[in-house]
């Protein structure tokens, strides 16, 4: 890892650990409620892998807390600006693409501002977010193509989509030779609605 997404890992993996302390969760019980292995908690808490898109949902939906607040400072009440080349770049792709949160809400309903780029060939497939998930998103530059529950649409420059995202769905660049930029809202409802009675058991 390079210095930048070292230090985002280290800055992620501190406050899942905190936010695990503070529920007085032990590593196998956030893992069960995320869905995912103790091992990767371990590895996220510790800094040691740059962890999915798709992982770092599911711990953040676990934890109650929305992806933003895993991967950003506590925000001021009133505004919070974020400067180009300062959001947080949660997905690499393999020609060159990024996935760049650039802002976000705190829960329950959280609101989610992504600033994307899909290299020549580049996709990036999601699988299923929580209940009640819609994503807006329109292209800034290129061409693309959103595949949402095995349905694929087609957009250009300007094109815009809604679409709900609690089915699998993807973000393809079939071109051979032009980069696709697009920026895209998630809004995520009633984050950590299922895990707030359990949060209260333990």
């Amino acid at each position: 890892m390079d210095e930048s997404v070292e230090a985002l890992a280290l800055a992620i993996g501190a406050r899942v650990k905190q936010e695990r302390t503070v529920r007085m969760w032990t590593l196998d019980q956030l893992a069960e409620l995320a869905g995912v292995s103790r091992r990767m908690v371990v590895n996220v808490e510790q800094g040691a892998v740059n962890p999915s898109v798709g992982t770092l949902l599911r711990l953040s939906d676990a934890l109650g807390v929305g992806l933003p607040a895993l991967v950003e400072p506590p925000a001021p009440k009133v505004a919070k600006v974020t400067r180009s080349g300062d959001g947080a770049v949660l997905w690499t792709g393999e020609h060159g693409g990024r996935g760049v949160l650039v802002a976000g809400t705190e829960p329950p309903d959280v609101v989610e501002l992504w600033d994307w780029t899909l290299g020549p060939g580049d996709s990036h497939v999601s699988e299923a977010h929580v209940a009640g998930t819609r994503e807006l998103l329109q292209v800034l530059r290129g061409a693309m193509t959103v595949e949402v529950d095995g349905r694929a649409h087609a957009l250009g420059v300007g094109d815009a989509l809604s679409f709900a995202g609690d089915v699998d769905h993807a973000y393809v660049n079939p071109s051979d030779d032009t980069l696709a930029h697009f920026s895209l809202t998630v809004y995520e409802p009633g984050v950590g609605d299922s895990h707030r009675a359990d949060s209260t058991d333990v």
